[in-house]
């Protein structure tokens, strides 16, 4: 059996997961691939085929994010109508807890914007590697090369739009949707600008932001393409949006918002060093020297988790590690260690995050092959 043909049984295998799957209050209606696949980029009598997103597939079936998409040909999510043709993927993801995949260097048929909500996410765009922060913008162009995470997504939540140009041979031109409605000036000079522009990533502005929001509502609401007309409309704003973005190619800055962004970062850092203090909430905004509301507001932004449940994360972590580093202690040395009042409760949140017991655990990491 060939290559290719393994490859598709595996997509099948695991996109079938995907059916019926109703977790994270996503429902997959029905959700079904057309196995087609998109014709490939052939240059020098080398063929590049678009990336399938088999890892991302494995981790929705293993419940371990939030997804949804609307999709065709083997990218996975809900089936994609006529009325959006052109969109080959639309959709988003929202991990809030750690993940062990992510997507390695890959290719995708066409222009591909991500656009990172929350969270913090390695990435990686022809060789330039670098950490994406809440806001950030990435264009990928037809067939560019890139990587999601390094290794591992991090969490966070993040959104993209794939748009099929008809670029299967170097130096073809782009053909839009026939339903961008851009005046044909902007379009030539948003394409001129995506075809030459050397820049990774920018900085979104809330226009930016807020229409991706919206995307992703749209996609969460639309049943066999109920919502066709609202994901054109808000795909022709993005790309308005983007125009001015990079015409202007500066965003301007709120200073008070980014030095009281830079305050909660530093105090998040030094959580690692005193996570066995008794802290809350408004002890920690305290510390940071920022407002309640606001704290919250970057706490949830930097890292996608409330703060709450950020420091319960990070006192998971520590935990495994002692587990795995000081075989002398107790759990409930352990326990008190990380910040937690008892070990039965420590027993608790530990399985809820890492889905077995801290004894458990123990036991496995020092298993012998």
């Amino acid at each position: 059996m060939s290559d290719s043909k393994l490859n598709l049984l595996k997509i099948i295998d695991l996109s079938a997961k995907l059916i019926n799957l109703a977790t994270y209050n996503v429902q997959y209606y029905s959700v079904k691939l057309n196995i087609q696949n998109i014709t490939p980029f052939e240059v020098d009598g080398i063929e590049y085929h678009a990336d399938t997103c088999l890892p991302l597939i494995d981790a929705v079936s293993r419940k371990k994010l939030k997804f949804n998409a609307l999709a065709r040909y083997t990218y996975p999510g809900k089936r994609l109508t006529d009325d959006t043709l052109g969109i080959n993927s639309i959709g988003y993801w929202d991990a809030n807890e750690p993940q062990d995949w992510g997507l390695d260097w890959h290719r995708n048929e066409g222009i591909e914007i991500h656009f990172l909500e929350s969270g913090t996410m390695p990435y990686a765009q022809e060789g330039v590697e670098m950490n994406l922060n809440p806001n950030s913008l990435t264009i990928t162009r037809p067939w560019e090369m890139h990587k999601v995470g390094g290794p591992d997504i991090g969490m966070g939540r993040f959104y993209w739009v794939i748009l099929d140009l008809g670029v299967r041979r170097p130096h073809q031109n782009w053909s839009w949707p026939d339903w961008i409605v851009l005046a044909p000036n902007d379009l030539e000079k948003l394409t001129t600008i995506l075809r030459q522009n050397e820049n990774v990533s920018w900085k979104g502005d809330k226009r930016i932001l807020d229409c991706f929001q919206q995307i992703g509502k749209a996609v969460d609401g639309d049943v066999d393409g109920s919502n066709a007309s609202k994901i054109r409309l808000l795909v022709n704003s993005l790309l308005l949006f983007l125009l001015d973005l990079l015409v202007v190619d500066k965003v301007k800055l709120d200073e008070e918002l980014v030095n009281s962004s830079r305050s909660v970062q530093l105090l998040l850092k030094e959580l690692e060093g005193s996570l066995s203090e008794n802290w809350t909430v408004e002890k920690m905004a305290k510390s940071s020297g920022v407002g309640l509301t606001r704290f919250t507001f970057h706490c949830r932004q930097l890292t996608n988790l409330t703060p709450m449940k950020y420091l319960m994360h990070r006192r998971i972590e520590m935990s495994k590690r002692i587990l795995q580093e000081q075989l002398d202690l107790s759990i409930s040395d352990v326990a008190y260690l990380c910040g937690f009042s008892t070990s039965q409760y420590f027993a608790t949140m530990f399985k809820k995050q890492v889905k077995c017991t801290p004894v458990s655990y123990r036991k496995k990491a020092f298993v012998t092959p």
